[in-house]
Protein backbone atom coordinates (compact mmCIF):
# COMPACT_ATOMS: atom_id res chain seq x y z
CA UNK A 1 0.00 0.00 0.00
CA UNK A 2 0.88 3.65 -0.76
CA UNK A 3 0.31 5.90 1.95
CA UNK A 4 0.11 9.58 2.49
CA UNK A 5 0.29 11.23 5.46
CA UNK A 6 -0.99 15.11 5.51
CA UNK A 7 1.15 17.52 8.15
CA UNK A 8 4.44 17.98 9.08
CA UNK A 9 5.17 17.72 13.09
CA UNK A 10 5.86 15.27 15.62
CA UNK A 11 2.06 14.32 15.94
CA UNK A 12 2.91 12.95 12.41
CA UNK A 13 6.34 11.38 12.66
CA UNK A 14 4.64 9.03 15.27
CA UNK A 15 1.68 7.95 13.20
CA UNK A 16 4.21 7.88 10.44
CA UNK A 17 6.78 5.45 12.61
CA UNK A 18 3.58 3.42 13.93
CA UNK A 19 1.82 3.14 10.05
CA UNK A 20 5.53 1.80 9.12
CA UNK A 21 5.33 -1.42 11.18
CA UNK A 22 2.27 -2.80 9.13
CA UNK A 23 3.71 -5.26 6.57
CA UNK A 24 1.11 -3.84 3.61
CA UNK A 25 2.78 -0.68 3.99
CA UNK A 26 5.61 -0.03 0.99
CA UNK A 27 5.74 3.19 0.76
CA UNK A 28 4.65 6.49 2.97
CA UNK A 29 4.31 10.28 1.87
CA UNK A 30 4.88 13.05 4.06
CA UNK A 31 3.37 16.32 3.23
CA UNK A 32 5.40 18.51 3.85
CA UNK A 33 6.89 16.53 6.81
CA UNK A 34 10.22 17.47 8.09
CA UNK A 35 13.65 16.64 7.77
CA UNK A 36 13.68 15.10 11.18
CA UNK A 37 10.90 12.10 8.78
CA UNK A 38 13.07 11.89 5.77
CA UNK A 39 14.23 8.10 7.16
CA UNK A 40 10.54 6.70 7.57
CA UNK A 41 9.02 8.54 4.80
CA UNK A 42 9.34 10.05 1.54
CA UNK A 43 8.97 14.06 1.65
CA UNK A 44 6.88 16.08 -0.66
CA UNK A 45 7.14 19.98 -0.54
CA UNK A 46 3.52 20.48 -0.34
CA UNK A 47 1.78 22.40 2.25
CA UNK A 48 -0.75 21.02 4.43
CA UNK A 49 -3.14 23.74 3.76
CA UNK A 50 -2.85 23.31 -0.48
CA UNK A 51 -5.69 20.96 -0.91
CA UNK A 52 -6.21 20.90 -4.92
CA UNK A 53 -2.21 19.76 -4.79
CA UNK A 54 -2.13 17.51 -2.51
CA UNK A 55 -5.53 15.52 -4.48
CA UNK A 56 -3.58 16.00 -7.31
CA UNK A 57 -0.63 14.42 -5.83
CA UNK A 58 -2.62 11.69 -4.35
CA UNK A 59 -3.88 10.85 -7.52
CA UNK A 60 -0.91 11.17 -9.75
CA UNK A 61 1.02 8.66 -7.12
CA UNK A 62 -1.74 6.48 -7.00
CA UNK A 63 -2.22 6.73 -3.20
CA UNK A 64 -4.39 4.04 -1.26
CA UNK A 65 -4.93 5.87 1.83
CA UNK A 66 -4.37 9.06 3.43
CA UNK A 67 -4.54 10.43 6.86
CA UNK A 68 -5.30 14.28 7.20
CA UNK A 69 -3.76 14.80 10.88
CA UNK A 70 -3.82 18.49 11.40
CA UNK A 71 -6.61 21.09 12.18
CA UNK A 72 -6.51 23.66 9.34
CA UNK A 73 -6.60 21.14 6.55
CA UNK A 74 -9.58 19.20 7.93
CA UNK A 75 -11.79 21.99 8.91
CA UNK A 76 -10.48 23.19 5.28
CA UNK A 77 -12.04 19.78 4.07
CA UNK A 78 -8.76 18.13 3.01
CA UNK A 79 -11.19 14.95 3.37
CA UNK A 80 -13.90 16.30 2.06
CA UNK A 81 -11.40 16.93 -1.50
CA UNK A 82 -9.56 13.09 -1.42
CA UNK A 83 -12.67 11.39 -0.56
CA UNK A 84 -14.13 13.03 -3.92
CA UNK A 85 -11.26 12.22 -5.71
CA UNK A 86 -11.93 8.59 -4.72
CA UNK A 87 -9.17 8.40 -1.97
CA UNK A 88 -9.75 6.49 1.29
CA UNK A 89 -9.05 9.02 4.16
CA UNK A 90 -8.59 8.76 8.26
CA UNK A 91 -9.86 12.03 9.74
CA UNK A 92 -13.58 13.61 9.56
CA UNK A 93 -14.99 15.88 6.83
CA UNK A 94 -14.60 19.52 6.92
CA UNK A 95 -18.94 19.41 8.49
CA UNK A 96 -17.84 17.38 10.95
CA UNK A 97 -14.32 18.88 11.70
CA UNK A 98 -16.13 22.42 12.62
CA UNK A 99 -16.52 20.68 16.21
CA UNK A 100 -12.91 22.15 16.86
CA UNK A 101 -13.16 24.80 13.87
CA UNK A 102 -15.74 26.57 15.72
CA UNK A 103 -15.95 27.06 19.76
CA UNK A 104 -19.30 28.36 19.35
CA UNK A 105 -20.67 25.42 17.56
CA UNK A 106 -18.84 22.96 20.06
CA UNK A 107 -20.55 24.78 23.03
CA UNK A 108 -24.08 24.96 21.64
CA UNK A 109 -23.78 21.57 20.65
CA UNK A 110 -22.96 20.49 24.08
CA UNK A 111 -25.66 23.25 25.24
CA UNK A 112 -28.36 21.56 23.29
CA UNK A 113 -27.37 18.06 23.77
CA UNK A 114 -26.65 18.21 27.64
CA UNK A 115 -23.35 17.11 27.64
CA UNK A 116 -21.40 18.66 30.81
CA UNK A 117 -19.15 21.88 30.23
CA UNK A 118 -18.21 25.23 31.64
CA UNK A 119 -21.26 27.74 31.39
CA UNK A 120 -20.83 30.47 28.70
CA UNK A 121 -21.82 33.79 26.70
CA UNK A 122 -21.56 34.39 22.98
CA UNK A 123 -20.51 37.81 21.10
CA UNK A 124 -19.55 39.03 18.33
CA UNK A 125 -19.47 42.47 19.28
CA UNK A 126 -16.70 43.70 21.64
CA UNK A 127 -19.02 46.53 22.96
CA UNK A 128 -21.09 43.81 24.13
CA UNK A 129 -18.41 41.46 25.45
CA UNK A 130 -17.14 44.29 27.04
CA UNK A 131 -20.53 45.31 29.10
CA UNK A 132 -20.84 41.91 30.24
CA UNK A 133 -17.19 41.52 31.57
CA UNK A 134 -18.88 44.76 33.95
CA UNK A 135 -20.08 41.90 35.96
CA UNK A 136 -19.44 38.20 35.02
CA UNK A 137 -17.35 36.47 37.52
CA UNK A 138 -13.17 36.41 37.45
CA UNK A 139 -11.25 34.51 36.52
CA UNK A 140 -12.81 33.73 33.56
CA UNK A 141 -11.62 32.32 29.78
CA UNK A 142 -11.95 33.90 26.74
CA UNK A 143 -11.83 31.86 23.61
CA UNK A 144 -11.29 33.00 19.93
CA UNK A 145 -13.91 31.36 17.89
CA UNK A 146 -11.51 29.62 15.42
CA UNK A 147 -8.80 28.02 15.31
CA UNK A 148 -5.72 29.97 16.28
CA UNK A 149 -2.67 27.29 16.37
CA UNK A 150 -3.42 26.34 19.74
CA UNK A 151 -3.38 29.60 21.44
CA UNK A 152 -6.96 31.52 20.97
CA UNK A 153 -7.62 30.88 24.90
CA UNK A 154 -6.74 33.24 26.93
CA UNK A 155 -7.68 32.53 31.02
CA UNK A 156 -7.93 35.94 33.12
CA UNK A 157 -7.35 36.08 36.52
CA UNK A 158 -8.86 39.79 36.86
CA UNK A 159 -11.59 42.25 35.23
CA UNK A 160 -9.02 43.95 33.11
CA UNK A 161 -6.87 40.81 31.75
CA UNK A 162 -10.70 40.22 30.61
CA UNK A 163 -10.90 43.22 28.87
CA UNK A 164 -7.23 43.38 27.67
CA UNK A 165 -8.08 39.77 25.82
CA UNK A 166 -11.49 40.83 24.66
CA UNK A 167 -10.20 43.61 22.73
CA UNK A 168 -6.71 41.49 21.68
CA UNK A 169 -9.18 39.33 20.06
CA UNK A 170 -11.96 41.24 18.26
CA UNK A 171 -10.35 44.53 17.75
CA UNK A 172 -6.70 43.67 17.36
CA UNK A 173 -7.40 40.66 15.64
CA UNK A 174 -3.90 38.80 16.94
CA UNK A 175 -6.15 36.00 15.99
CA UNK A 176 -7.44 37.12 12.52
CA UNK A 177 -10.63 35.92 11.66
CA UNK A 178 -10.84 33.15 14.48
CA UNK A 179 -11.99 35.96 16.88
CA UNK A 180 -15.11 37.51 14.84
CA UNK A 181 -16.77 36.13 17.42
CA UNK A 182 -15.70 35.13 21.10
CA UNK A 183 -16.95 32.65 23.64
CA UNK A 184 -16.41 34.20 27.40
CA UNK A 185 -16.66 30.91 29.71
CA UNK A 186 -16.45 29.85 33.18
CA UNK A 187 -13.38 29.42 34.70
CA UNK A 188 -13.36 25.40 35.99
CA UNK A 189 -11.19 24.12 38.32
CA UNK A 190 -9.55 20.71 38.94
CA UNK A 191 -7.47 17.87 37.19
CA UNK A 192 -6.72 18.02 33.84
CA UNK A 193 -7.49 14.91 31.37
CA UNK A 194 -6.87 14.52 27.31
CA UNK A 195 -8.42 11.62 25.83
CA UNK A 196 -8.05 10.67 22.35
CA UNK A 197 -10.97 8.25 21.10
CA UNK A 198 -11.07 6.13 17.72
CA UNK A 199 -14.62 6.82 16.00
CA UNK A 200 -16.70 5.57 13.44
CA UNK A 201 -19.45 7.73 13.81
CA UNK A 202 -21.16 5.00 15.38
CA UNK A 203 -19.20 3.53 18.31
CA UNK A 204 -16.36 5.46 20.15
CA UNK A 205 -13.24 3.68 21.05
CA UNK A 206 -11.36 5.56 24.08
CA UNK A 207 -7.59 5.78 23.80
CA UNK A 208 -5.11 5.34 26.64
CA UNK A 209 -5.81 8.60 28.53
CA UNK A 210 -3.35 11.64 29.01
CA UNK A 211 -1.73 14.63 30.62
CA UNK A 212 0.05 17.15 29.03
CA UNK A 213 2.18 19.88 30.15
CA UNK A 214 1.33 23.40 28.22
CA UNK A 215 2.96 25.89 30.42
CA UNK A 216 6.62 26.56 29.06
CA UNK A 217 8.68 26.25 32.34
CA UNK A 218 8.56 24.02 35.55
CA UNK A 219 5.89 24.27 38.21
CA UNK A 220 3.41 25.29 35.30
CA UNK A 221 4.68 28.58 35.16
CA UNK A 222 5.54 30.53 31.89
CA UNK A 223 3.13 31.05 28.85
CA UNK A 224 0.80 28.78 27.43
CA UNK A 225 2.72 26.67 24.55
CA UNK A 226 1.64 24.00 22.29
CA UNK A 227 2.86 21.44 25.02
CA UNK A 228 5.83 20.52 26.38
CA UNK A 229 5.37 16.80 27.19
CA UNK A 230 2.87 14.28 28.03
CA UNK A 231 2.56 11.19 30.63
CA UNK A 232 0.38 8.31 29.90
CA UNK A 233 -2.29 7.13 31.30
CA UNK A 234 -3.42 10.10 33.32
CA UNK A 235 -3.37 8.71 37.14
CA UNK A 236 -6.46 11.20 37.65
CA UNK A 237 -8.35 9.60 34.99
CA UNK A 238 -9.67 6.59 36.79
CA UNK A 239 -12.05 3.76 35.99
CA UNK A 240 -15.46 5.18 37.08
CA UNK A 241 -14.69 8.56 35.70
CA UNK A 242 -14.15 6.85 32.27
CA UNK A 243 -17.51 5.31 32.91
CA UNK A 244 -19.07 8.77 33.34
CA UNK A 245 -17.44 9.87 30.71
CA UNK A 246 -18.22 7.21 28.25
CA UNK A 247 -21.86 7.55 29.00
CA UNK A 248 -22.34 11.21 29.81
CA UNK A 249 -19.78 12.72 27.30
CA UNK A 250 -18.29 10.12 24.78
CA UNK A 251 -21.33 9.16 23.13
CA UNK A 252 -23.38 11.93 23.75
CA UNK A 253 -21.35 14.05 21.55
CA UNK A 254 -20.85 10.80 18.63
CA UNK A 255 -25.02 10.55 18.81
CA UNK A 256 -25.43 14.55 18.69
CA UNK A 257 -23.01 15.01 15.61
CA UNK A 258 -24.49 12.42 14.07
CA UNK A 259 -28.24 14.14 15.17
CA UNK A 260 -26.84 17.07 13.39
CA UNK A 261 -26.25 15.49 10.25
CA UNK A 262 -22.27 15.50 11.14
CA UNK A 263 -21.16 12.13 11.70
CA UNK A 264 -17.74 11.96 13.36
CA UNK A 265 -15.19 9.82 11.93
CA UNK A 266 -11.16 9.69 12.55
CA UNK A 267 -10.07 10.72 16.17
CA UNK A 268 -12.09 12.77 18.39
CA UNK A 269 -10.16 14.28 21.05
CA UNK A 270 -11.83 15.64 24.67
CA UNK A 271 -10.10 17.76 26.26
CA UNK A 272 -11.96 17.36 29.87
CA UNK A 273 -11.77 18.77 33.77
CA UNK A 274 -12.54 16.75 36.45
CA UNK A 275 -14.05 19.35 37.88
CA UNK A 276 -16.36 18.34 41.85
CA UNK A 277 -19.04 18.51 40.04
CA UNK A 278 -17.95 15.87 37.75
CA UNK A 279 -15.80 15.68 34.52
CA UNK A 280 -16.27 18.57 31.63
CA UNK A 281 -15.91 19.02 28.34
CA UNK A 282 -12.88 21.93 27.83
CA UNK A 283 -12.47 21.29 24.44
CA UNK A 284 -12.82 18.88 21.47
CA UNK A 285 -10.18 18.50 19.16
CA UNK A 286 -11.09 17.37 16.01
CA UNK A 287 -7.75 14.91 15.64
CA UNK A 288 -4.99 13.68 17.56
CA UNK A 289 -3.21 16.06 19.76
CA UNK A 290 0.17 16.76 19.92
CA UNK A 291 2.15 16.00 21.90
CA UNK A 292 -0.82 13.38 23.61
CA UNK A 293 0.15 11.04 20.07
CA UNK A 294 3.76 10.87 20.89
CA UNK A 295 2.98 8.50 24.04
CA UNK A 296 -0.48 7.20 23.47
CA UNK A 297 0.66 5.87 20.18
CA UNK A 298 3.42 3.70 21.42
CA UNK A 299 1.03 2.16 23.99
CA UNK A 300 -1.22 0.86 21.31
CA UNK A 301 -0.52 -2.86 20.06
CA UNK A 302 -3.12 -3.12 17.92
CA UNK A 303 -2.25 -2.42 14.41
CA UNK A 304 -2.88 1.37 13.87
CA UNK A 305 -3.61 1.04 10.18
CA UNK A 306 -6.28 -1.40 10.64
CA UNK A 307 -7.90 0.21 13.20
CA UNK A 308 -7.77 3.80 11.70
CA UNK A 309 -9.27 2.05 8.02
CA UNK A 310 -12.22 0.30 10.10
CA UNK A 311 -12.94 4.00 11.52
CA UNK A 312 -13.30 4.82 7.33
CA UNK A 313 -15.40 1.70 6.73
CA UNK A 314 -17.52 1.54 9.68
CA UNK A 315 -16.03 -1.77 11.03
CA UNK A 316 -14.79 -0.73 14.16
CA UNK A 317 -17.37 -2.53 16.41
CA UNK A 318 -15.36 -5.62 14.79
CA UNK A 319 -11.89 -4.45 15.12
CA UNK A 320 -9.73 -4.94 18.55
CA UNK A 321 -8.41 -1.86 19.59
CA UNK A 322 -6.00 -3.02 22.36
CA UNK A 323 -3.70 -1.24 24.38
CA UNK A 324 -0.59 -1.92 26.73
CA UNK A 325 -0.83 -1.50 30.33
CA UNK A 326 2.61 0.08 30.43
CA UNK A 327 3.55 3.94 31.05
CA UNK A 328 5.25 6.29 28.33
CA UNK A 329 6.63 9.91 29.24
CA UNK A 330 7.62 12.15 26.38
CA UNK A 331 9.60 15.11 26.93
CA UNK A 332 9.68 18.02 24.52
CA UNK A 333 13.04 19.46 23.51
CA UNK A 334 12.16 23.02 22.63
CA UNK A 335 14.17 26.25 21.04
CA UNK A 336 15.71 29.19 23.64
CA UNK A 337 12.33 31.76 23.80
CA UNK A 338 9.62 29.53 22.29
CA UNK A 339 6.59 30.28 22.40
CA UNK A 340 7.92 33.63 21.54
CA UNK A 341 11.30 34.39 19.62
CA UNK A 342 13.96 31.78 18.88
CA UNK A 343 16.63 31.08 16.43
CA UNK A 344 16.56 28.45 14.32
CA UNK A 345 19.40 26.64 12.24
CA UNK A 346 21.43 24.96 15.35
CA UNK A 347 22.39 21.44 14.13
CA UNK A 348 20.61 18.16 15.66
CA UNK A 349 22.82 15.20 17.04
CA UNK A 350 20.58 12.42 18.33
CA UNK A 351 22.50 9.65 19.30
CA UNK A 352 21.46 6.79 16.93
CA UNK A 353 20.57 4.21 19.71
CA UNK A 354 17.89 6.04 20.58
CA UNK A 355 16.70 7.74 16.76
CA UNK A 356 13.41 5.08 17.27
CA UNK A 357 12.13 7.03 20.16
CA UNK A 358 12.41 9.94 19.06
CA UNK A 359 9.75 12.10 16.99
CA UNK A 360 11.15 15.31 15.04
CA UNK A 361 8.36 18.29 14.91
CA UNK A 362 10.81 21.45 14.16
CA UNK A 363 13.82 20.51 11.76
CA UNK A 364 15.15 20.84 8.28
CA UNK A 365 17.71 18.84 6.37
CA UNK A 366 20.43 20.69 4.89
CA UNK A 367 22.62 18.49 3.42
CA UNK A 368 23.34 15.52 5.79
CA UNK A 369 22.83 17.84 8.73
CA UNK A 370 19.46 17.79 10.49
CA UNK A 371 18.67 21.79 11.61
CA UNK A 372 16.25 23.26 14.19
CA UNK A 373 13.64 24.98 12.25
CA UNK A 374 10.63 25.37 14.81
CA UNK A 375 9.75 26.15 18.41
CA UNK A 376 8.98 22.48 19.20
CA UNK A 377 12.00 20.79 17.74
CA UNK A 378 11.03 17.20 19.34
CA UNK A 379 9.80 14.21 21.53
CA UNK A 380 12.01 12.22 23.05
CA UNK A 381 9.48 8.89 24.81
CA UNK A 382 9.91 5.91 26.91
CA UNK A 383 7.41 3.78 27.74
CA UNK A 384 8.21 1.27 30.94
CA UNK A 385 6.34 -0.61 33.37
CA UNK A 386 6.11 2.04 35.83
CA UNK A 387 5.15 5.70 35.49
CA UNK A 388 8.41 6.63 37.37
CA UNK A 389 10.54 4.53 34.99
CA UNK A 390 9.15 5.95 31.82
CA UNK A 391 9.78 9.39 33.20
CA UNK A 392 13.08 8.65 34.28
CA UNK A 393 14.33 6.86 30.95
CA UNK A 394 12.56 10.14 29.12
CA UNK A 395 15.05 12.02 30.15
CA UNK A 396 18.26 9.81 29.68
CA UNK A 397 17.03 9.91 26.08
CA UNK A 398 17.02 13.71 26.16
CA UNK A 399 20.84 13.22 27.40
CA UNK A 400 21.44 11.10 24.12
CA UNK A 401 20.28 14.20 21.92
CA UNK A 402 22.06 17.72 21.42
CA UNK A 403 21.71 21.09 19.48
CA UNK A 404 22.37 24.56 20.58
CA UNK A 405 19.54 26.81 22.18
CA UNK A 406 17.71 23.88 23.65
CA UNK A 407 15.66 23.76 26.39
CA UNK A 408 13.35 21.60 28.25
CA UNK A 409 10.75 21.39 31.45
CA UNK A 410 12.46 19.33 33.99
CA UNK A 411 8.63 18.15 35.43
CA UNK A 412 7.35 16.31 33.22
CA UNK A 413 5.10 13.68 34.95
CA UNK A 414 5.79 15.60 38.45
CA UNK A 415 2.26 15.98 38.89
CA UNK A 416 0.99 12.81 37.69
CA UNK A 417 3.59 11.25 40.36
CA UNK A 418 2.23 13.33 43.14
CA UNK A 419 -1.36 11.73 42.09
CA UNK A 420 -0.34 8.21 42.96
CA UNK A 421 1.27 8.71 45.84
CA UNK A 422 -1.84 10.58 47.52
CA UNK A 423 -4.15 7.57 46.05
Amino acid sequence: MKILVVGGGGREHAIIKKIKLNKDVKEIFALPGNGGMASDATLVPIGATEIDKIVDFALSSKIDYAIVAPDDPLVLGAVDALEAAGIPCFGPRACAAIIEGSKVFSKNLMKKYGIPTAEYEVFNSADEALKYLDTAPIPTVIKADGLALGKGVIIAMTREEAKAAVLSIMEDKVFGKSGDNIVIEEFLTGPEVSVLSFTDGEVVVPMISSQDHKRAHDNDEGLNTGGMGTVAPNPYYTPEIADICMEKIFIPTIEAMKAEGRTFKGCLYFGLMLTKDGPKVIEYNCRFGDPETQVVLPLLESDLLTVMKATTFGTLKDTEVKFSDKNACCVIMASKGYPEKYDKGFEIKIDPSVADKVYVAGARLEGDKLLTNGGRVLGATETADTLEAAIAGAYALVDKIHFDNAFWRRDIGKRALMAKESK
